[in-house]
């Protein structure tokens, strides 16, 4: 089983789309990207669920583009798990993280269902 050129590109185009402000903070794009059971683990360990996500305020995402490690690995026919580095700045911190997204294709296109970010420590970069 391989994904088409076509979805490769469409998953690496969305994940990063959740790390620009424009389309991160833009409505009608999250409530179609995101599966009605959408949840979340975060970096800081909370679980955040789709109404948290919509709901979050605006702000400016200092995030390096394109993701890191990318890759995607196709879990069964229209299901994929992405994982990628993460490396984003806040204030004068940088954080960076291990990221995983579990994706899956409907008549809807792609849509995310599942996210979680663990931190990586400055010792093991």
């Amino acid at each position: 089983m391989q994904l088409a050129q076509t979805d490769l590109a469409q998953l690496q185009e969305l994940e990063e789309c959740l790390w620009r402000s424009d389309t991160r903070f833009d409505h009608e794009f999250m409530d179609q990207t995101l599966a009605p059971d959408f949840f979340e683990f975060g970096r800081s360990g909370r679980t955040y669920r789709r109404e948290d996500t919509l709901g979050a305020p605006a702000q400016t995402i200092h995030a390096v583009l394109p993701l890191r490690d990318f890759a995607i690995q196709l879990v069964e026919a229209n299901v994929a798990l992405v994982t990628y580095r993460s490396e984003v700045t806040y204030g004068d911190v940088v954080e960076h993280g291990r990221r995983s997204s579990i994706w899956s294709k409907s008549t809807r296109g792609w849509q995310l269902r599942f996210h979680q970010g663990t931190p990586i420590p400055p010792e093991i970069l």
